[in-house]
């Protein structure tokens, strides 16, 4: 089984939660860092979700829930996130002034 260690996905955030990674199908994922970056002068919030073949969202699926990050400061969480094909992991923000990036590496068949 290959793997390709990559940049899985990158976005600015919006207020609702954005798929920011889905798992392909026949492959499988580790997530290792999520790097949020605040690109504004005050604090702000954000979520990180995990559902698994996409469910309907639950209380279960919260990793990360209103978490702060500084003004114009950075957070990088290595979580060591594992996914199966499907997958999906939402991100969202307090507004639009936060950027995220998750890496880490594709396993397929």
């Amino acid at each position: 089984m290959p793997n390709a260690y990559k940049v899985l996905g990158q976005l600015a955030s919006t207020t609702s939660a954005v798929a920011l990674y889905t798992c392909p199908a026949s492959t499988e994922a580790v997530i290792s860092t999520i790097v949020v970056a605040n690109r504004d002068s005050t604090s702000k919030t954000f979520t990180i979700i995990l559902r698994p073949n996409d469910e309907t969202l639950a209380d279960k699926h919260y990793l990360a829930k209103d978490i702060t990050v500084g003004a114009s400061d950075t957070t990088a969480l290595t979580l060591g996130i594992t996914m199966d094909a499907t997958d999906k992991l939402y991100v969202s923000g307090s507004d639009t002034y936060l950027s995220f990036t998750a890496f880490g590496s594709e396993i397929t068949a």
